[in-house]
């Protein structure tokens, strides 16, 4: 293990849980606060704030823009620790860090730019006017196309050397406001080895000297997202140890599940370490092959751990 410390930013004001959603649903933003206050107790370092729409819940634009105001005060009411506003919208951050009050909290962080964002040299702006830390995501890059996902390590970091160069010259930023994310899948369902991009991706960029001082995050919840309850915990964690490795500091998580990194001679993380490896393409065979033999052995995983009845 290397000697990062990982930093938990608390993702539970997002309404992919329930109690964010009743929250949002009647607008409380008291039920905000206590989630802010039961997070800051759990020792997170951020507070991630994301009012979006999910499958059970839809929201208009015009209805977070409204809401935003009150539940910013209600959470710097009851904590001093920082806000990460959550939103592709310049709208959301434009209104979110016009309402939010830096000298209770210090900077927030805006997250975050990326190559397919419709108002990207807007957010840029903000993010100097601000004075804001920012995350970027290193898992879409500019083509001659348009954008696309980084189907490589290779890209991923020209995407991430880009935007860390521009955000230094038009914002302002030094790298150690700058926050890596490059993409997290979930492994139960990663037949293209993406978890291993993004672990070579962070490898690339941190043994870039351009690139020294950035910071690198990942959400915790995608990865195993799909596998059996009984063992996402274990995996998750797993996987941070392999994270905190390749230079990772940061997680999107939830901080009620003690998130942290494994021994790295616990038994999962040898496991998954092993699987991994079983997702790197050899000689003469196809990705997709490779990527099914990694799913195999992520479900072989899965089986073994799941607790008997």
């Amino acid at each position: 293990m290397t000697g990062n410390r990982l930093n938990v930013i608390g993702e539970l004001m997002n309404n992919s849980y329930a109690r964010a959603r009743q929250a949002f649903t009647t607008r409380s933003a008291v039920a905000y606060a206590s989630l802010a206050k039961t997070q800051t107790n759990l020792g997170v370092k951020y507070l991630t704030l994301n009012l979006d729409g999910t499958a059970r819940l839809q929201v208009k634009m015009a209805e977070m823009l409204a809401f935003l105001p009150d539940v910013i005060a209600a959470i710097q009411s009851v904590t001093s620790v920082p806000i990460s506003f959550d939103n592709p919208s310049i709208e959301y951050h434009k209104v979110a860090l016009q309402h939010y009050d830096r000298t209770k909290s210090g900077p927030p962080i805006l997250n975050s730019v990326a190559a397919s964002r419709t108002r990207l040299d807007g957010m840029i702006e903000l993010v100097k006017h601000y004075d804001t830390n920012v995350i970027v995501m290193a898992s879409e890059h500019f083509t001659p196309e348009g954008t696309s996902q980084c189907l490589n390590a290779a890209d991923a970091h020209a995407a991430a050397k880009h935007f860390i160069e521009r955000l230094v010259t038009r914002a302002g930023r030094r790298p150690d406001q700058i926050i890596i994310d490059p993409g997290l899948a979930p492994v139960g369902a990663d037949t293209y080895g993406l978890v291993n991009i993004g672990l070579d991706a962070m490898r690339l960029i941190r043994d870039d000297p351009d690139l020294k001082g950035v910071h690198f995050i990942v959400g915790l919840s995608n990865f195993a997202w799909g596998t059996p309850k009984g063992v996402r915990e274990q995996l998750e964690n797993a996987y941070l140890t392999l994270g905190m490795e390749a230079g990772l500091d940061y997680a999107l998580a939830n901080p009620e599940k003690n998130p942290g990194p494994l021994p790295t001679n616990h038994p999962m993380v040898r496991q998954l370490r092993a699987a991994l490896e079983q997702g790197r393409a050899r000689d003469g065979e196809t990705q997709e092959t490779a990527g099914f033999r990694q799913a195999e052995a992520i479900m072989a995983i899965c089986h073994d751990a799941a607790p008997v009845d």
